[in-house]
């Protein structure tokens, strides 16, 4: 998951090993002989846990021997789009992997300076820069016993910060929230200290930011934090390059192609890990569900899926991938679902929040986000017994671009960076006080860094909700299924023949 701020599996084959759904030998789907919550059953019978942390070990060995990182731009993620690709070939589906640009900050100084103390300040993407030699004033730090250090106006009350530079921890809210709240306060210039082990980097103020803002480690925000009220420097400089890379795009072969159901996550890590939770659990539990359900299944809506690139750097890959589409294009699309980490360690079980009734945030989606919103929410605490709270569409994944285009959009998420709550920890498990990610973003989101019962319930959400919508997305935009608008048309023939026949006895 981006931290830029802003915005269901296949009929199985009964005594098959394939487990893929019987094809229809034409480009267009027959009417679905079976009904959404039959196929929606199929599928997520067959996409089992197992399948889904196959992947994530491929994930993982494929960042092992490519030097550490899936991120955009390195070896582990083309390797990473060439295994996904890979598999939806062998299951079928005709798949493209369309490239886009995306600008790259590449560093000039990353510096914070206390006397003779020089610490690394990695600048935050969207970072206004400072001038050569960088700006100066005291140090004032947010303390971290606050639970939302810096996401308040009030945490910089008590302090003068005019002219100053704040030091803020991480966490609870955006990266925006605080250095916009320090700003205000008349700091020049934010560092942000990391809450995790490892380099604040890969992160973004997900906006073009109001003062120079920059990252530290945890080690060195404490260092820094030990010097409040000394002058500090800081040096944030850097210069963009653009580079080309790519998204992962499976659509099947069956089904309306002007009613399609699009289901996506983002295929890359930061570069200080292999992203196993962040978001290998969302690419994994979507790859395994394609390949469940076949590039040839029996719907009524086609389905396509969709891995992004770049999403770490700003939910590049999605947002050009949107921008690409023709209106007409995108009127072929019925409704996006997002999943981007849905297996962190002390998992929340949260839903975005499509008709905005938890009022928080961001407003409501377009039209049909509420029953999207429903559909998982309905899934989760009927079939899986979990309750769920909702989300808000922060703008920090992928589906941001589509909501700006009208389409609507849900999904699932487990958390991040934010803190689990006690009454959260009675509900869900857990620990109450701990990130629901310890290791959002950093080295250690690896194969021991995931919750797998939250796996399981979420790959099954994400099966049921897909494969529900692809023979039916009338709660969503008024498309009926075919064999319903056959039906219909059945029973308006039938009363025009009974008319005139009527009118015919009336005439005789």
């Amino acid at each position: 998951m981006s931290a830029r701020s802003g915005i269901r599996r296949a009929a199985i084959l009964a005594a098959s090993a394939s487990l893929v759904l019987v094809a229809v030998p034409t480009g267009n789907a027959a009417p679905a002989k079976s009904d959404g919550p039959q196929l929606a059953k199929k599928l997520t019978k067959s996409v089992t846990l197992e399948g889904v942390n196959r992947h994530l070990i491929a994930f993982q060995r494929i960042a092992d021997r490519t030097g550490g990182s899936r991120a955009a731009g390195t070896p582990g993620y083309d390797a990473s789009v060439d295994y996904v690709a890979g598999k939806l070939r062998g299951a079928g589906f005709d798949v493209t992997t369309p490239e886009f640009t995306y600008p790259v900050q590449i560093t000039d100084a990353a510096v914070a300076k206390v006397g003779t103390t020089t610490y690394e300040n990695i600048p935050l993407e969207f970072s206004p820069q400072t001038p050569v030699g960088g700006v100066t004033g005291p140090l004032r730090v947010i303390p971290t016993s606050d639970a939302t250090p810096g996401c308040e106006a009030t945490d910089f009350a008590g302090q003068d910060f005019t002219g100053a530079i704040a030091l803020v921890p991480r966490g609870s809210c955006t990266f925006d929230i605080k250095h916009r709240n320090a700003a205000a306060a008349g700091a020049v210039a934010v560092v942000i200290s990391n809450n995790a082990e490892g380099n604040l980097s890969g992160v973004t103020l997900g906006a073009p930011g109001v003062v120079p803002t920059g990252g530290v480690t945890r080690a060195d925000g404490a260092a820094l934090a030990a010097r409040a009220g000394e002058a500090v420097t800081v040096d944030l400089r850097y210069h963009q390059e653009d580079r080309v890379s790519r998204n992962v795009v499976a659509q099947t072969k069956t089904g309306r192609k002007n009613n399609v159901v699009v289901a996506g996550a983002h295929l890359d890590s930061v570069e200080v890990g292999a992203g196993i939770n962040d978001n290998g659990t969302g690419s994994a539990g979507l790859l395994e569900t394609a390949l469940q359900l076949g590039g040839s299944p029996k719907v009524n809506n086609a389905v396509r899926f969709a891995w992004w690139g770049a999403e770490e750097l700003g939910l590049v890959g999605s947002e050009k991938y949107v921008q690409s589409l023709t209106f007409e294009q995108q009127l072929d699309i019925a409704l996006y679902l997002n999943f981007d980490m849905i297996g962190s360690p002390n998992a929340g079980y949260f839903v975005y929040d499509g008709d905005d009734s938890d009022a928080v945030g961001a407003g409501a989606g377009p039209y049909g986000s509420g029953q999207i919103e429903q559909a998982f929410v309905d899934y989760l605490e009927t079939e899986k017994g979990v309750q769920t709270e909702g989300t808000d569409f922060t703008g920090r994944s992928d589906y941001g671009e589509f909501i700006l285009n009208g389409i609507p959009a849900g999904g699932l998420f487990t958390g991040a960076e934010g803190v689990k709550t006690a009454a959260q920890a009675a509900k869900w498990g857990g620990t109450a006080g701990v990130a629901y990610d310890p290791n959002y973003h950093g080295a250690g989101d690896n194969l021991g860094n995931v919750d797998r019962k939250a796996l399981d319930r979420n790959s099954d959400a994400l099966a049921w909700v897909t494969a529900s919508y692809a023979i039916s997305t009338e709660d969503v935009n008024g498309v009926p299924p075919r064999a319903k608008r056959a039906e219909t048309r059945a029973a308006a023939a039938r009363s025009m023949h009974v008319e005139e026949h009527h009118t015919h006895a009336d005439v005789a």
